[in-house]
């Protein structure tokens, strides 16, 4: 890792708790709309719909309507819960609006940032829509800690797509042997950088299992302390 100069990580799941602050989010949205739903319940439905129809979107299947929507309204069918279209699409909008009330972050992402940033120059890339990614950075005080903020809708390509590196480097000047990137995403964050010939960083709270036993993986963001 002496030559890495440039750290690109990706923002939800990674850096900001999308789980934790979603969940406070509908659980606003259920209590102003009077639905008898618990939050949490709700959500760990909604997660691997979520995560389903990200991976889609990442694909170019489908628009971000679609994902905005049909996540909500799958998870609702799940439940069982009787709810009319133009509900779904008022919860669907509110949730975006909601989102950013809440900044919760990964444990360990300041102690991590500030001991990073000194030594390295950060950057972020997402495929996260731009104008919601653009205030979660600025209302969780993450925005400090980056150079570069490289967004799939500026780029004009997701991640995976080796484009969205190319474009995150081509802004921060930094070659792809001082480059690497840091992401929750094996497939968009690891494989999709790896692919464009930039080392990476698996984080995998989760101990998933993956194809690729040489991959570096990390549990915990702190961890980046004893590799960068």
């Amino acid at each position: 890792m002496e030559d890495i100069k440039h750290i690109f990580f990706d923002l939800d799941h990674t850096l900001w708790d999308f789980e934790k602050n979603s969940a406070l989010a509908f659980e606003k949205i259920f209590q102003e709309l009077n639905f008898d739903i618990n939050s949490q319940q709700f959500m760990d439905i909604y997660n691997p719909i979520n995560v389903a129809y990200w991976k889609l979107y990442e694909k170019n299947e489908i628009d971000q309507e679609t994902l905005r929507v049909s996540r909500v309204k799958d998870a609702f069918e799940a439940l069982n819960f009787e709810i009319s279209l133009d509900q779904i699409n008022t919860i669907s909008h509110l949730f975006i609006e909601y989102l950013t009330s809440n900044n919760h972050l990964i444990e360990g992402t300041i102690e991590t940032l500030d001991y990073l940033k000194d030594k390295y120059v950060l950057h972020i890339i997402t495929n996260g829509f731009s104008f919601v990614q653009d205030v979660k950075l600025q209302k969780s005080n993450l925005d400090k800690y980056f150079v570069t903020i490289t967004n799939s809708e500026a780029a004009g390509h997701k991640k995976p797509n080796e484009n969205i590196f190319n474009h995150a480097l081509t802004i921060a000047n930094a070659s792809k042997t001082e480059s690497i990137m840091i992401g929750d995403s094996y497939e968009a964050d690891v494989l999709g950088a790896m692919n464009f010939g930039i080392k990476a960083v698996f984080f995998n709270p989760a101990n998933e299992m993956v194809s690729n036993n040489e991959i570096l993986q990390i549990q915990s963001l702190t961890q980046l302390k004893n590799i960068l």
